[in-house]
């Protein structure tokens, strides 16, 4: 039995702007063949143990030809596999989804076909250019960039494209720019036209030069703008100075900037979302990961089998909510086990991490952090009263120190431990050495203490600016050679964003 081809459209680069259909196409595919454009989050839908086969083409510089692309596609569907062909933009605006999909057809093998976003209106739109607007462009016309000048005649109507459609959207053409607007102008459209080439759209990293075509060519080269880029022409370029949202630092504060995002890889996407949201570019290299503690699960088990004992419990961490639960579960047991046992958070979001599993916290503290805690519980626990806390596995002793001064029987059960993540360790001291990231981000002293080990030494971070979650972070820090930029004063990632955010402003 053959399988199937999904012909899919990741979109402009935006990992935002894929589609939903796209998302349920990864999430069943067995085998990936993916391009250049695509973002590596969009991935992330796929299966781990998915097959996954770079055919990326930049210019002049193809992974896989276009044939043997067809070919891949072919051979695996006839093996009975699943498999996504995620292609940057829409497959079928100049992304040769048409070739693969003839072939397919051919050969008899099912295919479906994803459409996504084009870069030839989302880049303007995310440039603040709208490619027809009321008075100005009542059309617009999408055309290759990649035409040989050289080939000694062309299959475009100059005469009759150059005045003949108000927006012009060139795409993969900046190689060519000396050409196209020598052609544009030779056929009738004045060079004082407005014009912009536009880089990387939609990312962070996007980059708008306005010009005019002719001066367009020239104003490239001296800007060094290189591919992948389009070139737009009309008056609706005029429009940029007004309706220019996506790169304004009044509302995206951070564009322009890179973040180097520290968390685990499961918590990493809140903190990556937020300041993305703010116009960064984010880079995950978690310094940690989350495992079963060293000496398994005993402990935690053994507790939860006597649940209904325990008068207090105390949770130090989303991470310690999310795996006290999923061993609650397979201990046959739910929230109603917990009976008359009053409950404690050390912040906020472990309060709503809480909250999810139908337990409202009793003591949230003001302080987000275990003295914060001890503080609030003062006149709430009486001697004698037995407390469970279920954390991470190195965490610090205060806690319980402290709640056995006051009397009560603590007990400590490990849910995780972290250890350092797998990060290629050269790589990112590179970027750090080099200047690419603007700011690292530590949430806990185990990201601070992970991340060293990954890098070697403090002096690799000497360039960027470094935020922590709060003072018991920062204190780490501090202990390894690094004097924090920025502290947050509420413990928490909204905190964390709000700090680093006020530190631009200032």
């Amino acid at each position: 039995m053959s399988g199937m081809v999904y012909l899919v459209g990741a979109g402009p680069g935006d990992p935002g702007l894929v589609s939903v259909k796209a998302c349920e196409c990864l999430r069943r595919a067995e085998v990936v063949v993916y391009d250049r454009l695509a973002d590596e989050r969009i991935l992330g839908y796929a299966p781990k143990d998915a097959e996954y086969i770079y055919v990326g083409k930049a210019s002049s510089n193809h992974a896989m030809k276009q044939e043997d692309i067809n070919r891949l596609l072919a051979e695996k569907a006839k093996a009975g596999k699943c498999v996504v062909r995620l292609k940057g933009g829409d497959p079928f605006v100049f992304g040769r989804g048409g070739e693969e999909a003839l072939l397919l057809e051919e050969m008899g093998l099912p295919f479906e076909i994803v459409p996504g976003i084009t870069s030839a209106i989302s880049v303007p739109a995310y440039g603040g250019i709208p490619v027809t607007h009321r008075g100005l462009a009542t059309s617009f016309a999408v055309i290759t960039g990649h035409e040989d000048p050289t080939k000694g005649g062309s299959n475009m109507r100059w005469d009759k494209l150059s005045t003949g459609v108000d927006t012009l959207v060139f795409l993969m053409g900046v190689a060519n720019l000396p050409h196209i607007t020598k052609m544009l102008m030779e056929n009738g459209r004045s060079g004082d036209t407005p014009a912009a080439v536009i880089r990387w759209g939609t990312k962070p990293e996007q980059r708008v030069l306005v010009t005019t075509v002719g001066t367009a060519a020239k104003d490239v080269a001296a800007a060094e703008i290189k591919p992948p880029a389009i070139f737009i022409v009309g008056e609706v370029v005029k429009l940029r100075e007004r309706l220019r949202w996506f790169d304004r630092v009044e509302t995206h504060p951070f564009f322009g900037k890179t973040v180097l995002v520290t968390r685990a890889r499961e918590q990493a996407s809140r903190l990556t979302a937020a300041l993305e949201g703010l116009g960064a570019k984010c880079v995950e290299a978690p310094a940690i990961r989350l495992e079963e503690p060293d000496d398994g699960y005993q402990a935690i088990d053994e507790a939860i089998a006597r649940v209904s004992e325990y008068d207090w419990l105390i949770f130090t961490s989303v991470n310690g909510v999310s795996r006290f639960f999923e061993r609650l579960e397979l201990g046959g047991k739910d929230a109603r086990s917990l009976g008359g046992a009053k409950v404690a958070a050390i912040g906020v979001a472990t309060a709503a991490a809480l909250k999810s599993h139908g337990i409202l916290a009793d003591v949230v503290p003001r302080e987000f952090r275990a003295e914060g805690i001890v503080e609030s519980l003062k006149g709430e626990i009486e001697p004698g009263q037995r407390i469970l806390i279920p954390r991470a596995q190195e965490a610090r002793e205060v806690l319980p120190e402290k709640l056995r001064e006051l009397g009560a029987e603590t007990e400590v059960a490990p849910v995780y431990r972290t250890v350092a993540a797998e990060v290629d360790g050269e790589a990112l001291r590179q970027r750090l050495s080099s200047g690419e990231i603007d700011f690292v981000t530590f949430t806990s002293s185990s990201t601070v203490t992970n991340l060293l080990k990954i890098i070697g030494s403090a002096e690799a971070l000497s360039s960027a600016r470094t935020a922590c979650i709060g003072p018991v972070t920062a204190k780490t820090c501090r202990r390894k050679g690094i004097e924090p930029d920025i502290v947050a004063e509420e413990y928490t990632i909204d905190g964390l964003v709000r700090a680093m955010k006020d530190s631009i402003r200032c």
